[in-house]
């Protein structure tokens, strides 16, 4: 019986011992990772002037691993933003930080890691949040250009939850375009998906010397869209002012 019992506790120990050889990430030191992003939900801004693209603003973010702490020597910090591109990574002995640029919108599901001298690593994941905010201006037309918005995430991330726009066409007075013949003019908002469906409309007839407005929300944002604006009635020039804004969950 004694025998029996020395042998069962003989099997219990190596069983233990094997299952801390086989556990995940085990790597006989220990690194605390401590990642501080200075940004983590950021709008991207393009900028349109009379349907062409006047400037863009793209989104850089710092991650800080300066807290970060091994019982070995550190040797890596890296960023790996898992949109397609490589991972950037620095030397930890020298460098703490890392700048990352970001030219689109989307909710990115980042990964920052750091290696130690013996090859161990430790991993953590981060989220940074992109919106996207188009501002177009058209002046003196009669033949609106349409603003194409893409809500599609090129990083193959989730889909935006909603597209936000606010429109406002103005007949300026003959007063201020020196235009004695003057009058009210008709135009019709139309939002339209990449299949030629008409999703959203508004008509108004817009008096000289006045300006009106179309706000509303679009939740398909699987498909590319057009805001057009097209001059249905009237002989006035007018001017069109768009933004459109295409929003991701907090």
């Amino acid at each position: 019986m004694g025998q029996s019992k020395c042998i069962w506790v003989l099997f219990l120990l190596l069983f233990s011992s094997l299952t801390g050889c086989l556990s995940e990430g085990q790597t006989g030191s220990s690194i605390s990772l401590n990642v501080v992003a200075d940004i983590e939900n950021t709008t991207l801004i393009e900028t349109y002037s009379d349907g062409e693209i006047s400037s863009v603003s793209n989104v850089s973010v710092v991650y800080d691993f300066s807290q970060t702490t091994a019982d070995l020597q550190l040797v890596t910090f890296g960023i790996d933003p898992m949109d397609g591109r490589l991972p950037t990574t620095v030397d930890a002995g020298t460098n703490s930080q890392i700048e990352m640029n970001f030219e689109n919108h989307g909710i990115y599901n980042i990964i920052a890691y750091a290696i130690d001298s013996n090859g161990g690593e430790q991993r953590t994941n981060l989220t940074l949040r992109i919106d996207l905010r188009i501002e177009w201006t058209e002046s003196n037309t009669r033949d609106p250009k349409a603003l194409i918005f893409d809500p599609i995430p090129v990083n193959g991330g989730p889909n935006p939850t909603m597209v936000e726009i606010e429109s406002t066409v103005e007949n300026p007075s003959f007063l201020e375009n020196l235009d004695s013949s003057s009058q009210a003019v008709q135009v019709t908002w139309n939002i339209v998906d990449e299949l030629d469906d008409v999703c959203q409309q508004k008509t108004a007839q817009i008096e000289d010397g006045e300006s009106d407005g179309w706000y509303t929300l679009h939740f398909n944002t699987f498909l590319v869209h057009e805001l057009e604006v097209s001059y249905d009635d009237g002989q006035d020039m007018v001017d069109v002012t768009h933004l459109v804004i295409i929003l991701y969950s907090s």
